[in-house]
């Protein structure tokens, strides 16, 4: 019985040096597969855009159940079987595809009994890096507006694997508020990303 007590306080302190105090601050590294599309009106591209993001994040802790979170990633969007019309002659499908520098700040609240799980929600900016379509490869970047902003939503879990070192599995998705193309004169167009990525997050 007291070999049982001294092992179940043994793993109870092993979890405890896990658990997030106020003012920490995690440094994460991810990175993973994008499906981006674009809304146009009401209608959403059914057509995904197969791409990737990767970026670092911060994570400042105000107790173990709420943080601020923001990143800095390099994202790829855009959408596919497009169409591009030149010189009023034939329309032509195309892919389109579209880089940013995307830099959302958020809310992060954890949760699960060891306070593993998370759920972050807030606004993002990109700063638009190139953009361009792929059957004529025609540089687009002039047409589109060198920044988007929308809101930013996701959900992962964080997998200790030493004492200051946790797995990151998280599954986020991007939806865009304003017009992404210059001087538009028909329906706003704006950028539609979902993402799964893995990484890691060190404690510092």
């Amino acid at each position: 019985m007291k070999k049982l007590l001294i092992v179940l306080l043994s793993v109870g302190s092993w979890l405890t040096a896990f658990s997030q105090e106020k003012g920490s601050f995690e440094l994460g590294i991810v990175g993973g597969y994008n499906a981006s599309t674009a809304q146009s009106g009401q209608l959403t591209n059914v057509n995904y855009l197969s791409a990737f993001n990767a970026g670092i994040s911060g994570d400042y802790f105000f107790s173990d159940r709420w943080s601020i979170k923001a990143k800095l990633s390099y994202d790829q969007k855009g959408w596919a079987d497009g169409f591009i019309t030149i010189d009023n002659g034939p329309s032509v499908t195309t892919d389109y595809k579209l880089n940013y520098l995307t830099i959302p700040v958020m809310a992060n609240w954890h949760f699960g009994k060891k306070r593993n799980w998370y759920l972050n929600f807030g606004p993002y900016a990109g700063i638009l890096l190139d953009a361009k379509e792929t059957e004529l490869e025609m540089d687009l970047k002039d047409f589109m507006q060198s920044t988007d902003f929308g809101l930013a939503l996701g959900i992962g879990v964080k997998i200790p694997v030493a004492e200051r070192i946790k797995i990151l599995i998280e599954f986020d998705g991007q939806s865009g508020i304003t017009d992404i193309i210059k001087d538009n004169t028909g329906n706003t167009i704006r950028n539609i990303r979902s993402s799964i990525n893995t990484g890691l997050a060190f404690e510092l």
